[in-house]
């Protein structure tokens, strides 16, 4: 009975067979990468060709770009180390921290090359890790753009709050830590206006901090961190705070403080005066003031302009030696209708 059963299964043909479960796919050009497409063929003279004008093309640029860089005339000067009084760590840290001796001091800057305006003024931090997680993560961002959520500190530890209870806005370790050195100028009898309105990004200004978002309780707690905010100008105004939460990724970084919209000519005295509040001394820290005109390149930075030569530098380098390869000891090319994609076109 098993061997008829046997043979009408398979000599009649009636019962069909199992179907394969695949997971091939549906066969077309598209999914198998057959279109239309550029395969070029790197012979020497391409590679050489390519080489060269990448050399063209970056050379004449880092040129440009080191030009423009050379043409900034910048003024650097550190003043934590000489602003202060006290020789150890704790006597720098007690002075700063003092609410009743003068932080005011004065300095003077030799102007070395003729700056046009607008002359950008800077301050720089040194050792000051605005990328560290909990520091950037401390701020609540809807507070700072809507007045419906100015009570909202969620985030904001350990500055949420004041020892009574009542929410700070802005709120966070950022804004609580806001840098509040600053700087007067003057030549001679005449001082310099320092304009601060734009120094931060108009995209911050527009959709990051709200027009009708006012300071409340900030800096109110049992220690002061940094600048207080005027609570009658609202956040979107108040660009120092805008410039200064906008973090920066690397431990020394510049941060603009103002625009001086005049011209200073070569040889030409700065007298400053520095009101020395950061407390930078804990963390052994550095503050300087930066002068800095600018070019279609920006600040001074020569960083660009090396990349761009040696990269171009180096190309031009490895066409040379391809070349010579290639007229001393030249090298036979295969027949490119052997390739795979020559003789197997449709691909079945």
């Amino acid at each position: 009975m098993n061997n008829s059963a046997a043979s009408t299964s398979s000599g009649s043909g009636d019962v069909p067979a199992p179907r394969r479960n695949s997971n091939r796919p549906k066969y077309s050009r598209f999914t198998q990468q057959e279109l239309p497409a550029c395969k070029p063929i790197l012979t020497p003279r391409w590679v050489i060709t390519v080489f060269t004008l990448i050399g063209v093309i970056f050379v004449p640029i880092g040129v440009a770009a080191l030009m423009a860089s050379n043409k900034v005339v910048e003024i650097v000067y550190r003043y934590d180390a000489v602003c202060i009084h006290g020789n150890t760590k704790d006597e720098k840290v007690a002075y700063i921290q003092n609410a009743n001796t003068s932080k005011t001091c004065i300095i003077t800057l030799t102007v070395p090359k003729d700056m046009d305006q607008p002359i950008y003024v800077y301050y720089q931090l040194d050792n000051f890790y605005q990328n560290h997680r909990r520091y950037v993560k401390s701020r609540n961002d809807a507070q700072l753009k809507d007045s419906d959520k100015a009570n909202d500190t969620s985030g904001c530890d350990p500055e949420k709050t004041t020892p009574d209870g009542s929410p700070i806005l802005p709120c966070g370790l950022i804004a609580w830590s806001l840098f509040n050195d600053t700087y007067s100028f003057s030549i001679g009898n005449q001082n310099l206006t320092v304009n601060k309105v734009g120094i931060s990004w108009k995209s911050d200004r527009d959709h990051k901090f709200g027009d009708n978002v006012f300071p409340r309780n900030f800096q109110n707690g049992t220690m002061k961190g940094g600048a207080s905010l005027n609570e009658s100008i609202p956040l979107s105004q108040q660009e120092d705070l805008i410039v200064w939460m906008r973090t920066a990724a690397l431990p020394t970084f510049r941060k603009p403080y103002g625009k001086i919209e005049q011209n200073l000519r070569v040889n030409e005295t700065i007298t400053v005066i520095i009101q020395n509040y950061y407390n930078t001394y804990s963390f052994s820290g550095k503050k300087k003031l930066v002068l800095s005109t600018s070019s279609w390149l920006g600040g001074k930075n020569d960083f660009t302009g090396i990349a761009y030569l040696t990269i171009g530098g180096l190309c031009f380098f490895l066409a040379t030696a391809f070349t010579v390869v290639y007229l001393v000891k030249p090298r036979k090319l295969g027949d490119p209708s052997y390739l795979s994609w020559n003789r197997n076109p449709s691909g079945h």
